[in-house]
């Protein structure tokens, strides 16, 4: 029987461009599938860590044209739902990191809460209630595979 990997939605925005490398090179490196919004910012460089370090890449875009994702997706999908694309992102990972971020970053914390899934937030991003933090790229994707253990 076939296993499925394990999927990791990285989400955020701002300036992150070292945290969210290294985030998507470490889960690249333990075999997840790396899922972002598919943009810019933390989308784009989780996508290029993953893809860099030979990882599976997908962008979950908010707009009709997959010719708007970044170069460093492997797979893309266009949703044409806009801001609502944030719950196929949340709901796409078995786990989610949450690097930097703002109002996207909030609601696709808040999805993927309420659907069950293990969230983490690098230290400097958003403080969510009942949300673990983490201190460095390392320690996000241990904590977040960790939630996933049986």
């Amino acid at each position: 029987m076939r296993r499925r990997r394990t999927q990791v939605s990285v989400i955020g925005s701002g300036n992150h461009e070292q945290a969210a490398l290294e985030v998507g090179r470490r889960l690249a490196e333990r075999g997840c599938v790396v899922i972002t919004g598919g943009l810019d910012e933390v989308m784009t460089w989780a996508l290029r860590g993953a893809a860099e370090a030979g990882g599976t890449t997908i962008a979950i875009l908010p707009g009709e044209s997959q010719a708007a994702a970044t170069e460093w997706a492997d797979h893309v999908v266009a949703t044409g739902v806009g801001h609502a694309r944030n719950l196929a992102v949340a709901a796409s990972g078995d786990a989610v990191i949450a690097v930097g971020g703002s109002w996207g970053t909030q609601a696709e914390i808040a999805f993927a809460m309420r659907l069950g899934r293990p969230v983490v937030v690098l230290e400097g991003g958003l403080a969510v209630e009942g949300v673990p933090r983490a201190a460095t790229p390392a320690a996000a994707v241990e904590l977040a595979l960790a939630g996933l253990a049986p």
